[in-house]
Formats: structure tokens, sequence, C-alpha cells
């Protein structure tokens, strides 16, 4: 099959490796203060970090609406969306695709929380989640735990998304027993 055909059946996995994608900026560390944003949700309505002192945010940086990997790391989100409820949590996803098409990827996937559109990239490059490919902008596969002073409590980078909702959840547990 040629490269072209790969790409053209949504073989973005396929792309980034070809072209050796990477981060343009450093991550932000555990113990520093998240970088704030604000962005608009799958609704259009502006969402703040701020909006969310004094509450646990999972921060998550996804590629596109729509793909495999980005699907089931959504879902699996959603599917354990009561117990980041009882742990003070919420989710958050972002990715550099517009609102209209979180909108669609939420009602096609019965997604709850929110989906930013970081359409210009800025908010993935303040957190080190932008990929670096020719032609495009992406945002990487990492996922940020802050805490409800706004201080980054630990980084995912380059997420695993079979059990990653499972994880966080266990590393939210023990955060919030110090």
């Amino acid at each position: 099959m040629s490269f072209f055909r790969t790409i053209a059946r949504g073989s973005l996995a396929a792309f980034i490796i070809l072209f050796g994608a990477r981060n343009v900026v450093a991550m932000p560390k555990a113990g520093q203060s998240a970088p704030d944003f604000n962005l608009p949700s799958q609704e259009g309505a502006p969402v703040s970090l701020k909006d969310y002192r004094g509450h646990w945010v999972v921060l998550y940086f996804y590629p596109k609406d729509f793909t495999s990997g980005c699907t089931l790391e959504g879902r699996n989100f959603q599917r354990d969306s009561a117990q980041y409820v009882t742990r003070d949590a919420v989710v958050l996803g972002v990715s550099v695709d517009n609102s209209k098409s979180h909108a669609d990827f939420c009602a096609k996937e019965g997604l709850s929380f929110k989906l930013l559109a970081d359409t210009d990239a800025k908010v993935s490059k303040a957190y080190g989640s932008l990929m670096k490919i020719p032609g495009m902008k992406l945002s990487a596969r990492n996922t940020f735990l802050i805490d409800p002073k706004g201080k980054i409590a630990k980084v995912y980078p380059k997420v695993d998304v079979s059990g990653h909702s499972a994880a966080v959840l266990a590393d939210l547990d023990a955060l919030r027993k110090r």
C-alpha cells in the first residue's frame, strides 16, 4: 500500500512515525503552576482553568476527534465519569479540532465532559503537547493531573489509552491521601 493511501485511510500514526513528530516545547513538570487557558468548549462557551480552582482537573491532550485511539480514550474517561465526580475531579479534553468537530464527536460517542478547541495550538504548545509535523498541527497524547490549587500534580507523557483512565484514578486516590 502506498504512503498516500495509508494516510488517506486515516493512518495518522504512520504519518507521525514517518515524519518523526516531536514536541516543540518542554512539558511543565509536577510541582509547577499549570498554565492557564481560556478555550471554547464543544458548546462554544469559554472555559478557563481558573473556573476549576478548588477541584482536581484531568487535562488530557489528544490528536484528533473520531480517530480510534482518541475515541477509546474518550470512551474510557466517560465510562469512569462517576468515579471522577466522587473524587471532586473534572475531565477536560483538548485538541486542535474546532468546537463543531468536538460537538459532533461528543454526540456520536456520548461524551458528557468538556472538549476544548485549541485551534491556534497555543495551549497545546504551553503544555509541551504540540506535535511538530510538516504542514500539520496536532496535540500530542499527554495528560496532566492538576491539583485544586492549580499546580501540576502528575504528568503522563505519551499516554497508552487502554488503561489510562484507571491509572489516573489510582493516582488521584494516592495524591488525595497526602
